[in-house]
């Protein structure tokens, strides 16, 4: 033992390779006793005849090793383990002085070698922080910093926060974030935040925990705008009446300030009594006439009625016979007699004569015999023509010559069989006309308005039609044969294209189209699903059709395969919503297609009802179209001034609804509308308004901002959505207003708008925002299709069957860039009828026929270019 403690480290032999010196391939490593339990150090060389320790300086004895021998398999050299245990007494009999450490020492036949030296470390963790968080009340949107600094201890304590016993992890909320120092940080508090903060402190002896810091996020209150001043509380002489406001804009919450100032305020009013009129005398009896009578008279004036008061009741004039040298009392001869017969009877035919001649000219200007068949009034606009090739300059195109032997005509209004009776002809059960009959049948025209009326009424006596609005501002109706036609609901967007054949023939339906508010319907929306267009009827109900009807509305998604599931649903007559298609997939029905565009998308379906569009957000990429527009009062009598922000889906139809709206409340518009993508992020929308003349106005909004609750906007079932900045002039002077409101969505883009404008210049409504919609709510026949009727059919002919290189409907549809449903066209009797049809839906009324005769004409058939170079 002597031996081994006074040991050196012997010179290597002469001649020996240092590749046979020992190295370890274990080496002692830094170890931490916790509590009284010792620990092990271990190493292992080859080759090595002998392994000792060495713990600060001085050598391990020999009997506190145990040691292991073996031979390294792949080099056949002898390998040597050697452990100890150190105890918490050895490693305190030198604490404080230095640290404990140790060390192994290898010998060979070559020599020696030291490992790395291993630190032997008592653990611990003190029990008091250094310093706790405390307890707090903060603003919401207040940065907070609770600091925390954990107890002294080896291994130096980790530090990690609870928030109500739960964990707060950084990682998954990016509010939260935690310094170097150990403090955590909130960088706007919110009203979530308010809990109780608990600083913990671990490492591998003990856990400890902090005292709890309660955090408050106080809500300090805001006024709403008040309320328009109430009738004056007497309807004659002085009285008062008051306006109020509430402490709601925000309410107050976790102890914030109430508002301060009064909630109520008052103030006098005279309001004028009525003054009943009252007549003065009469006046003199007048002079006897030679009419044998004379009058007096009176006025109203004592008092003349005011303020709302009666005018005075009876006669203003009197008048009664009398007898002078003036009046003549000889009686009317017979000649005189005879005379005024005599002009009664010329006056009498006159009329008679002036009767007859204006039935005659009426009849010729209808230019229809009561007694025509029906089979001539359907087929009139169709008689045969010719055609004839183009010119050689435009070979693309052939010229259709009119045959000048037939006889054409248009007509309109509804077609309805004659009946003996005066009723109109009712809808039966199953919500189909009855087929004209073999006999002869006309037409009538009557008033729209009474028309629609007893549309309406005779609707509302099914039990499916009871929730269609009592209205016809938003229906549109129409009666229809084979012949289809169109129905329109103007400044929407809204329209029913019935195609040719689409009814049997011999069949007549009355249809109509129908735009509902959302109040009116129930649609439920569940989890992430919002409305993304109009909820629209089509009908009556359950009518079969043989060829699809193309149903085109407005939408207002940025749609994106990998952020949306959109879908198509419809309402079954029991009143539930059923999924009908999902857009992008494969239909399981061939009654119902829908083409999604930028801004519109296309419905064909062989079934009509009541539809909606409804997406599915799959990720918070997904963004929705609002239209964001401004409107003020055209005239300011006061010094207070109101900007209402409307935070719209961007459709026409809900645009039309504000624009009437704010008409009625004679409302202007200030600024152009702007686009926002508003994104499924679950955050608020924020409108504040910014950068107002503080000489000339002042806001009356006490927070800095407005919000409107996310799940208000997504749901897209509020469609009237607003906030108003009430503003002040300083003076009633001022009329010129500069400011700028910004919208946008929390962690999101946004837009400003920049106002400047004149108030007490009395501007007129912006009706630009939607432009009127010329024609009828109702087409019928040809009159609503800008292709004609012969040429539709020469065009189906000639591409519905399979050409040579592709030369067929396929290619057709690839030029109208609608090749993508190709599927969908196949499954139909008539792929060519169904692209048209599209088209007539896309393009009406302003579509380029010009346009679609090129697309034709290359298609490569002899016989594609079909159309004449006028558009009618």
């Amino acid at each position: 033992t002597g031996a081994q403690q006074s040991a050196t480290v012997a010179n290597p032999a002469s001649g020996a390779s240092p590749d046979l010196l020992p190295h370890f391939q274990l080496e002692p490593e830094d170890v931490y006793i916790v509590k009284n339990k010792a620990v092990s150090l271990a190493c292992r060389a080859t080759p090595a005849t002998q392994i000792y320790f060495k713990c600060n300086g001085e050598w391990v004895h020999q009997g506190d090793h145990v040691t292991q021998h073996s031979t390294d398999r792949s080099t056949g050299l002898p390998v040597m383990e050697v452990r100890i245990e150190v105890t918490r007494q050895q490693v305190e009999k030198i604490f404080g002085l230095e640290e404990y450490w140790c060390q192994c020492v290898a010998w060979s036949s070559s020599g020696t070698t030291k490992s790395q030296k291993a630190f032997v470390r008592i653990a611990y963790l003190r029990k008091n922080f250094e310093q706790e968080p405390t307890a707090r009340e903060v603003s919401i949107e207040q940065g907070i910093e609770l600091p925390c600094r954990p107890p002294e201890g080896i291994p130096p304590a980790e530090v990690e926060w609870l928030r109500n016993e739960e964990l707060v992890d950084p990682a998954l909320d990016a509010n939260v974030y935690v310094t170097p120092e150990h403090s955590l940080v909130l960088r706007q508090a919110r009203l979530a935040d308010t809990a109780n903060y608990t600083c913990v402190a671990k490492n591998i002896v003990a856990r400890r925990r902090s005292a709890s810091a309660a955090i408050t996020v106080y809500v300090n209150g805001g006024w709403s705008t008040w309320t328009q001043w109430s009738g004056c509380s007497t309807s004659c002489g002085r009285g008062w009446q008051k306006r109020s406001r509430t402490c709601t804009n925000p309410t107050p919450l976790n102890g914030g300030a109430f508002c301060e100032g009064q909630n109520v305020q008052k103030t006098a009013c005279t309001t004028l009594c009525p003054v009943d009129g009252a007549w003065s005398e009469w006046s003199k009896w007048s002079e006897c006439g030679a009419e044998c009578t004379h009058w007096r008279s009176r006025e109203c004036s004592e008092p003349a009625p005011r303020n709302g008061g009666r005018d005075c009741h009876g006669p203003e004039l009197d008048t009664r016979n009398c007898t002078s040298e003036l009046c003549t009392h000889a009686a009317p001869g017979a000649e005189d007699v005879a005379l005024y017969v005599g002009l009664v009877a010329v006056a009498v035919c006159l009329v008679l004569l002036l009767l007859v001649g204006v039935l005659v000219y009426c009849r010729k200007k209808g230019g229809l015999d009561a007694d025509v068949a029906d089979s001539s009034i359907l087929t009139a606009g169709f008689q045969p023509v010719s055609i004839k090739p183009s010119k050689a300059d435009n070979p693309s195109l052939l010229t259709i010559q009119p045959d000048l032997s037939t006889t054409t005509m248009t007509y309109q209004g509804s077609l309805c069989p004659r009946q003996d009776g005066p009723a109109k002809l009712q809808l039966p059960n199953g919500h189909l006309l009855s087929p004209l009959g073999a006999g002869r049948h006309t037409l009538h025209h009557s008033s729209p308005a009474a028309e629609g009326a007893d549309f309406v009424a005779r609707l509302s006596t099914q039990s499916y039609f009871r929730s269609l609005p009592r209205g016809t501002n938003n229906m549109a109706y129409g009666t229809f044969n084979f012949l289809g036609g169109r129905l329109m609901i103007p400044n929407t967007g809204i329209s029913l294209l019935i195609p040719p054949d689409a009814i049997p023939r011999g069949k007549i339906y009355e249809v109509y189209l129908t735009l509902h508010k959302q109040e009116e319907v129930r649609l439920p929306l569940a989890g992430c699903q919002t409305l993304l267009s109009p909820i629209v009827s089509c009908g009556p109900p359950g009518v079969l059709l043989t060829r699809p009807a193309i149903l085109a509305m407005g939408h207002c998604v940025e749609a994106s395969a990998e952020n949306w599931s959109i879908r198509l649903k419809k309402q079954s007559c029991e009143g539930t919503w059923e999924d009908v298609l999902q857009l992008g997939a494969e239909p399981c029905t061939e009654l119902y297609y829908c083409q999604l565009e930028a801004q519109a998308c296309y419905v064909f379906t062989e079934q009509l009802g009541r539809f909606a569009l409804v997406g599915e957000s799959l990720s918070m990429a997904a963004s929705k179209r609002l239209k964001l527009v401004l409107f003020a009062p055209a005239a300011c009598p006061s010094l207070e001034y109101n900007i209402r922000v409307y935070c719209l889906s961007d459709t026409q139809d809900v645009l039309k609804e504000v624009i009437q709206l704010e008409k009625q409340l004679g409302g202007q518009l200030i600024g152009a509308p702007r686009v926002l993508h508003f994104k499924d992020s679950y955050h608020n929308l924020r409108l504040s308004i910014h950068d107002m003349p503080s000489s000339l106005w002042k806001s009356k909004l006490l927070a800095s901002y407005q919000e409107i609750p996310f799940y208000h906007i997504w749901s897209g079932l509020q469609p009237f959505l607003h906030c108003t900045f009430t503003l002040e002039r300083l003076s009633t002077s001022t009329c010129e207003l500069a400011c700028k409101i910004w919208v946008w969505q929390v962690e999101g883009d946004g837009q400003s708008f920049t106002v400047n404008f004149n108030i007490a210049k009395d501007t007129r409504f912006s009706d630009w925002l939607v432009p009127d919609e010329v024609g009828t709510p109702a087409l019928v026949g040809p009159s609503a299709f800008k292709i004609p009727f012969l040429i539709r059919q020469k065009i189906i002919s000639s591409l519905d069957p399979p050409g040579t290189r592709g030369a067929d409907w396929r290619t057709l549809a690839q030029k109208l860039n609608l090749d993508s449903h190709l599927s969908f066209f196949a499954s139909k009797a008539s792929p060519t009828a169904m692209i048209l049809n599209l088209w007539e839906a896309r393009h009406f009324p302003n579509g380029n026929l010009s346009q679609l005769a090129a697309a034709v004409a290359e298609v490569g058939k002899q016989d594609g270019a079909l159309f004449s170079e006028a558009e009618c």
